[in-house]
């Protein structure tokens, strides 16, 4: 019963030291290597991360690939956490698509060009800056994105320069829809959970989008069905869909025309995806899929497999054998 033939060791003796709440530092260090990881690897795939990268209105970081494959098939896919694990992951925020912005990060050039030139740049992921201040995007700069566009830069940017247009495509986008990239701060999360409730209530998704299924408020003047811009981008457009509306409506014959005269064709996509790019990527997902899927009937097709079972048919010799006892024939009874 004890240790060295007869005693019997006390909890003081077993437990040297007693547990101590964790310091500061220490606190900082595990939330800085949960950061870090959070900023390389997916979540869902455990994959490194790899543009094209999406986040959610969480501003959490997906490759959009993972994405895809949950929303396309709602089994359990191969390389991919389990059905439970990827909702407790998403906690409802992704439902399709429109719930996620792709980010357009700027590519630190200099980094791949030192990791090829030494010959160890494969299996690394590539390094992000900030177009701005060229400062290196990771977990220990604060990085933030614009709705919708998707630029990213850090967040020290974009409170200093005060724009309400996108340092880079000169998108217009209101101080709401400058979204944290894996925010820590209570402030930051609780922002964004009331950002996307508001959203919510204007029939909105997270990339601005409208919802679908979500109603349109009608104009009582007109009666016409309307929806209420809750951006600067949206009201833009809003007004150039009506001044077209107009133009068409005092001439209707000028529309096919000009339609006819500056349209060009675009290629089919995948359920109706008009985007180029998601439209290829989907369109691979889709293929690695169906492949798996031809992979697995040929090998339950296969006749060394099928040998093994028997079939009805009208050949009496192996009726009433198996895999164990065919080939090999019982002896006769002896008299």
């Amino acid at each position: 019963m004890g240790n060295d033939g007869g005693s019997i060791p006390t909890r003081r003796e077993l437990v040297r030291e007693a547990a101590r709440t964790p310091t500061t530092a220490q606190l900082k260090e595990t939330q800085r290597e949960l950061q870090t990881h959070f900023w390389t690897t997916c979540p869902l795939s455990h994959k490194p991360l790899q543009r094209p990268i999406v986040s959610d209105c969480a501003g959490n970081l997906y490759n959009k690939d993972a994405i895809l494959k949950i929303l396309l098939s709602g089994e359990e896919i191969e390389g991919i956490s389990s059905k439970a694990d990827c909702e407790e992951i998403l906690a409802g925020r992704v439902k399709g698509l429109r719930d996620v912005v792709e980010l357009k990060f700027e590519v630190d050039t200099e980094r791949e060009g030192n990791a090829t030139a030494n010959g160890n740049g494969e299996g690394k992921s590539e390094g992000w800056i900030c177009p701005v201040t060229a400062k290196q995007l990771g977990p220990s700069v604060k990085a933030v994105y614009i709705v919708p566009c998707g630029h990213v830069f850090t967040e020290e940017a974009v409170r200093q320069l005060k724009q309400d247009k996108c340092l880079q495509c000169n998108e217009p986008y209101t101080e709401e829809n400058v979204i944290p990239i894996l925010p820590t701060k209570e402030d930051d999360k609780q922002r964004l959970i009331d950002r996307s409730k508001r959203l919510a209530d204007q029939g909105l998704t997270h990339s601005l989008k409208k919802a679908p299924g979500s109603k349109k408020r009608k104009n009582k003047g007109n009666g016409d069905a309307t929806t209420i811009p809750s951006t600067a981008a949206e009201s833009n457009a809003a007004s150039r869909e009506s001044s077209a509306k107009t133009t068409i409506s005092k001439n209707p014959s000028s529309a096919p025309a000009s339609r006819s005269n500056t349209s060009t064709p675009t290629p089919s996509a995948p359920n109706g995806i008009k985007n180029a790019a998601t439209a290829m990527l989907t369109a691979r997902v889709l293929e690695e899929e169906n492949e798996k899927k031809k992979r697995r009937k040929l090998m339950g097709a296969s006749d060394n497999i099928n040998s093994l079972f028997t079939k009805d048919s009208k050949d009496t010799q192996h009726k009433n054998t198996d895999f164990m006892t065919r080939g090999f024939s019982l002896p006769a009874a002896r008299k």
